[in-house]
């Protein structure tokens, strides 16, 4: 159980139990949470930025396609719908959370292959012999930083590395400082996984695209979580994962975005039966199929496609206003309670407080932290620890309340207050 469910919160009588309970009650999208697995028990989940509750109809929907789409049509499921799901389910990502018109997004493989072949076939775009230079920041995600490093050494082509502050993030400043005549493509991650900081996308695409750059955008934090326009800023590229704030559940494939005027011609470097013309005709040489299909590569991972299409039907239903709006609220919420309760602790905050720069997850930093998120966890008070001392407060619009966030800050505040601190 909690450090503190609900019946001992309410006992505090304190203003912040009242105004969670307020909060809850007055938010538009509380019913929402219903249609969660879980959200009837006292477990505190802060963690849907790393892995999103599943859905309850994701149990009827995969038990469904079991029963009657795998195994009542068997291989035939592949001529009947499997086939077109990649770009079925991609386009309405696109509509749904990307502001993407139809015809430029698809799911595929996991996030690495997924930036992989972005990166590759930016680079491929770029036909200046001159722009030898990848941008980057130090402080993007590791798989990020790992792929670039891996692909500049195989190109022979240079790193121009952007310090990024840990709890902050990457401004248009840095990024005009950055780019020039030599850059060919830049990296970068929509909201920076450490500190929560959310890039101006619109005006960052806009400076890269004036150096006469590409720029290739990791959504993995922002999709489904921010209001995102794609093909309103001219984005060229972008990926993100599906497991987060999409609900896709664990290793779900990932999406590609490529803008329209970039398809025509373009290859991807990972050459798989799946993303060639008339990929059943089984024939020599590789000619890949048009568009967006074309950045396949292998048999598509039906089954980890499922579930996001709830969360999907959900995001329509909803709109990514709304869940933005409560984003913003839930995580003023967060530092409220930071505030009151882990600020004279010795707690840091490490999230811009501007909501305007931030996005749906607030981290804070104590060197109690490390060992105490074991703690938490033996409680039902799920937070996401991140090296080297710091806790992220992860909230999902669709299905985290007020109360949760309560009762899961409230347990770090006792179990900093204890003897041991």
């Amino acid at each position: 159980m909690n450090a503190i469910n609900a019946e001992t919160a309410g006992n505090t009588t304190d203003a912040l139990w009242q105004r969670a309970r307020d909060l809850d009650a007055a938010d538009p999208l509380a019913n929402y949470r219903e249609h969660f697995v879980g959200t009837d028990t006292d477990l505190s989940y802060l963690d849907g930025n790393s892995l999103g509750r599943p859905l309850k109809r994701t149990i009827t929907d995969i038990s469904t396609f079991i029963q009657d789409s795998w195994g009542g049509r068997l291989i035939r499921g592949w001529d009947e719908e499997w086939l077109e799901l990649p770009q079925a389910i991609g386009d309405q990502l696109g509509r749904a959370v990307l502001g993407a018109a139809p015809g430029q997004t698809i799911i595929a493989d996991s996030t690495t292959v997924v930036l992989y072949k972005l990166i590759r076939a930016a680079l491929a775009a770029v036909t200046d012999p001159a722009r030898t230079e990848i941008v980057l920041d130090t402080d993007n995600f590791p798989t990020d930083r790992y792929l670039v490093e891996g692909i500049a050494r195989e190109q022979g082509l240079t790193l121009r590395w952007i310090d990024a502050d840990p709890a902050a993030g990457v401004t248009v400043e840095q990024v005009r400082a950055a780019t020039g005549p030599a850059t060919g493509v830049v990296v970068l991650s929509q909201i920076a996984y450490r500190s929560g900081f959310l890039a101006d996308l619109p005006a960052v695409t806009a400076a890269i695209h004036d150096a006469g750059a590409l720029v290739v955008w990791d959504l993995c934090h922002s999709a489904g979580s921010v209001e995102i326009a794609l093909d309103d800023a001219d984005v060229d590229f972008a990926a993100g994962c599906t497991y987060k704030y999409l609900n896709g559940g664990p290793g779900s494939p990932a999406f590609a975005y490529v803008n329209d005027r970039h398809l025509a011609g373009l290859q991807q470097p990972i050459w798989g039966w799946m993303g060639r013309k008339d990929a059943f005709e089984m024939g020599p040489g590789y000619e890949a199929a048009p568009g967006i299909r074309g950045f396949l590569s292998g048999t598509p991972a039906i089954f980890g496609m499922l579930a996001m299409r709830g969360t999907l039907d959900l995001i329509e239903e909803v709109g990514m206003a709304a869940l933005r709006a409560k984003s913003r609220v839930l995580t003023a919420f967060a530092l409220e309670l930071y505030d009151a309760w882990l600020a004279p602790a010795g707690v840091q905050l490490s999230t811009p407080r501007d909501p305007e720069l931030r996005g749906s997850h607030v981290t804070i930093d104590h060197p109690a932290f490390r060992e105490m998120t074991a703690a938490l966890w033996d409680q039902d008070v799920i937070p996401d620890f991140r090296a080297p001392q710091g806790i992220r407060i992860g909230l999902s619009p669709l299905s985290t309340s007020f109360e949760e966030l309560y009762r899961g800050l409230a347990a770090i505040r006792e179990l900093l207050s204890g003897p041991e601190n």
